[in-house]
């Protein structure tokens, strides 16, 4: 009985625990969307404003009791301190806020946890050094310190989940920030507080692929401190697979063509007024994008030091790196704010392999299959000194009265010297290698501070070439001074990756004289950042029709000049060579320049210029620009010189057979002018000639054409398209030729005003036969107050023994020219004439009989 009576109450009780947890749940379930909330909107952001010792906004919130009770705020705003800007800290859309349940039971309400997911948090740096979370740690610290004594609002655990952080200094927000980054902060004991942090390096104003930007970690705790700089700090920090292409995109906005891992590490113990700071970098697989390396530049470098956050200074230096089968040595301290660095650099057997790797990994254009023989050793320091630069004052002295002799000059902040021994450089573009025996690597005076370096190459002319370079921290200065060898010089240039080096193709003959510099920096200037729009809540938006440009005069400068005397120059495109007298090269800014250039091409002798401009912005194409000048040049002279023995033919088919022809390489792509004091042609002598020519892909123009001849001038325009006949067309103009010259060439008498007319030809074909028998076109020509008196073999119409005006229309046809409408006017008479000209040497004209034509009404 006693047991049938205690297995029932057990019974009761559990259908008792279960009504009871059912109607649990079921109020969990129904209650809370009929709780209403908005009433304890004022004291929710009231607790997150104490807790976070920031202002607070937000839209609105929600109960939630599962898993835990907890809010549910939307478009929560913390607001900024006025002193680091206006722009909130932190904006997220969707913010969980869990409660403290023992708050509950003593009536108040407090957060334990807060939790944000694809949060925009803003990390501001003042202008006086201070950061805004300085003022958040303080906060921090004093809800550590009081939260035990139940006065106090206790800090809460603060997460935030795929976040952006981003980094202003004052008010200008830079474009670097961590993006679909983790970060956790939390109280673990009344003195100590910790910080996580995962994310992704990115940049703003440029497309980055973020899985090779690597992945920033940081484990952190932190002890309590009045101010942020004196909180003891504990601090590990890993930055790894990062790959050096977009790491360059990251730091300096343009992919500069280097690939290879990098990783770093960086661990702190201390004060940010004395923190002892250890540091490793390393990396692997370092080399251009353009070419892979035998042997990839490594190196595992770690260094060591004591940070200063009050002075900005770095004490107790020593950086330490293997580099080959030597060592590289960093020591010093740099003061910051409080004066200069003064640091120690000692190299150890370093193989000069490793600069070369190093210069062609910054450099574009260098050889790749270069390769360097030879090691440094030495050890450059660097300290200031007092009023460098500023002479001693001059001062007499009581015994003498006389001033003392002049002090040795104030040396500069570099002593040392470093030198490199057995230095030997060779590749697939040098026909054997440069051999120096011994560079001194010394400090060189003036500013900024620099190391400078002279040596002699030889490069198979009499006398060596002197190169001198000057390095400094950003920039690099070159000379090159001497004569070298033509072959050698091409050598030289390709290997450095000097542009043009086709200028010197095909030139044979005596050294060329080089006078040539170059400077630039190490590294291009970062672009601009594009302009980051901010929305009312705080988010960033990129703005879309910002595009990052380089900065001007961040690219190399190369200037100087290189002269040629008594060389030939043998294109593939010509028949024979050009003999060219002197010459001289000017390398500038703009591109290269051939000027002046006196050449003599078989008989025939000019000068030219040849400009090759560095570039276009497209859709615009820059060619080259070329301006050849002649004295007096005969026709014939320079047919046979184009052509290389004198053959049938004329001047126009001979010259434009050339320019394209079907066995030889094609003209490249040019424009010019071609100037010409007397251009004779046959019986005809054409005065202060100039043409202006661009040579194109499938045809030349001839963009116009411009002479005196027989008193008067012609202008001309036309085009040639190569073939198995090549084609021509032209047409042009004349005014005010000669009567009296014009006759005189046709085999007749004339005299009268200058004769104005019109023209146009299509015709083709290699000789003069071709051409005459090919042409095809018209003429128009108007001649005043004239008259022919002696036609020769022919009987000139009596119509044409004196007129007032003789106007005519012809056709070219069948090997000549033939009048079709014409009249010809004498006071009231109107009147036509046949006629026509044969082509030939001379050209047979012939007359046919006079036709009245009726005047014309008034």
């Amino acid at each position: 009985m006693i047991e049938q009576t205690q297995r029932r109450q057990r019974e009761r009780i559990r259908l008792w625990l279960a009504l009871s947890t059912l109607a649990f749940l079921l109020a969990l379930v129904i209650v809370p969307p009929y709780v209403s909330v908005s009433r304890y909107r004022n004291r929710i952001m009231q607790a997150l404003s104490a807790s976070l010792g920031r202002p607070v906004r937000l839209s609105s919130a929600e109960l939630r009791l599962l898993p835990r009770p907890s809010f549910v705020l939307t478009d929560l705003v913390v607001e900024e301190d006025a002193a680091y800007g206006a722009e909130p800290v932190l904006h997220a859309n969707t913010v969980t806020a869990a409660i403290r349940l023992a708050s509950l039971w003593r009536g108040r309400l407090q957060i334990n946890r807060i939790s944000v997911d694809e949060a925009s948090l803003n990390l501001v740096r003042s202008i006086s050094g201070r950061w805004n979370l300085d003022s958040f740690f303080r906060t921090a610290t004093r809800a550590g310190s009081t939260s035990g004594n139940g006065g106090a609002t206790p800090f809460p655990y603060l997460e935030a989940t795929n976040s952006r952080i981003n980094i202003k200094i004052g008010v200008e927000k830079l474009p670097f920030s961590l993006v679909n980054a983790d970060v956790s902060f939390w109280h673990e004991s009344a003195d100590e507080w910790r910080v996580r942090l995962r994310g992704q390096p990115a940049r703003t104003d440029v497309s980055l692929d973020l899985g090779d930007t690597g992945l920033v970690r940081l484990e952190a705790s932190l002890r309590r401190a009045a101010e942020l700089r004196q909180m003891p700090i504990h601090l590990d920090m890993d930055w790894k697979a990062a790959q050096l292409g977009q790491l360059s995109r990251l730091v300096i906005g343009s992919d500069e063509g280097w690939r290879g891992d990098l990783t770093g590490e960086v661990h702190l113990d201390g004060t940010a007024d004395s923190a002892q700071v250890q540091t490793r970098l390393r990396a692997s697989g370092v080399h251009r994008a353009e070419f892979a390396p035998a042997s990839p530049m490594d190196f595992d470098a770690s260094c060591g030091f004591v940070y200063h956050y009050s002075t900005r200074g770095l004490e107790n230096v020593l950086c330490d790196s293997p580099i080959g089968d030597g060592r590289a040595r960093l020591t010093g301290n740099v003061r910051g704010l409080n004066g200069p660095p003064e640091l120690s650099l000692e190299l150890d057997r370093v193989p000069v392999q490793i600069a070369l790797d190093a210069l062609r990994t910054v450099r574009r254009g260098l050889d790749p299959s270069l390769q360097a023989g030879g090691i440094m050793s030495g050890r450059i320091s660097y300290a200031a000194v007092a009023a460098a630069g500023t002479p001693a004052p001059k001062r007499i002295t009581k015994t003498s009265g006389r001033l003392p002799k002049s002090r040795p000059p104030i040396p500069g902040p570099l002593t040392g010297s470093v030198t490199a021994v057995n230095l030997r450089l060779n590749g697939d573009s040098l026909a054997k290698p440069i051999q120096v025996p011994k560079v001194m690597i010394e400090p060189a005076p003036g500013e900024p501070p620099a190391l400078a370096a002279t040596f002699a190459i030889p490069a198979g002319a009499p006398t060596p070439l002197t190169l001198t370079c000057r390095l400094s921290l950003t920039n690099y200065q070159l000379s090159v001074h001497g004569s070298a060898a033509l072959p050698r010089l091409r050598e030289l240039a390709k290997s450095a990756g000097l542009p043009n080096t086709g200028l010197l193709d095909g030139v044979e003959g005596q050294p060329a004289t080089i006078d040539l510099s170059a400077d630039g920096p190490w590294l291009p200037a970062p672009a601009p950042p594009a302009p980051i729009a901010q929305t009312e809540a705080g988010s960033q938006q990129e703005d879309a029709t910002a595009v990052p440009v380089l900065v001007p005069g961040a690219t190399d400068r190369l200037s100087g000049t290189i002269m040629l005397h008594a060389v030939a120059w043998k294109p593939g495109f010509l028949a024979n060579p050009v003999e060219i007298t002197t010459a001289t090269l000017h390398l500038e800014g703009a591109g290269s320049r051939w000027d002046p250039v006196a050449f003599s091409y078989g008989p025939v002798a000019g000068s030219a210029s040849l400009t090759l401009p560095r570039g276009c912005e497209p859709p615009a194409k820059c060619l080259p620009q070329f301006s050849l000048r002649f004295g007096l040049l005969d026709a014939g002279t320079l047919q046979a010189a184009v052509l290389g023995a004198h053959q049938p033919g004329t001047l126009l088919s001979g010259l434009l057979a050339r320019i394209r022809p079907e066995t030889t390489p094609a003209w490249p792509e040019i424009e010019g002018t071609i100037q010409a004091d007397g251009l004779i042609l046959g019986p005809v002598t054409f005065d202060n000639a100039v043409a202006g020519v661009r040579i194109r892909d499938t045809h030349t123009e001839i963009e116009g054409f411009d002479a005196t001849v027989m008193g008067g001038k012609i202008h001309a325009t036309g085009s040639m398209t190569p073939g198995e006949k090549p084609g021509y067309k032209l047409e042009g103009r004349f005014e005010k030729i000669r009567a009296a010259e014009l006759g005189q060439l046709l085999g007749i008498t004339a005299t009268g005003d200058g004769i104005d007319g019109t023209g146009q030809v299509e015709l083709s074909g290699f000789t003069d036969q071709d051409l005459a028998a090919s042409a095809k076109g018209s003429l128009h020509f108007d001649w005043r107050h004239g008259a022919i008196t002696d036609a020769g073999d022919a009987e000139a119409p009596p119509a044409l023994a004196r007129f007032d005006r003789w106007t005519a229309d012809a056709e070219i046809a069948n090997g000549g020219v033939t009048l079709t409408e014409n009249q010809i006017q004498r006071g009231g008479r109107k009147s036509a004439v046949e006629a026509s000209a044969a082509f030939g040497d001379p050209p047979r004209v012939s007359f046919g009989a006079a036709e009245n034509v009726r005047a014309a009404k008034r």
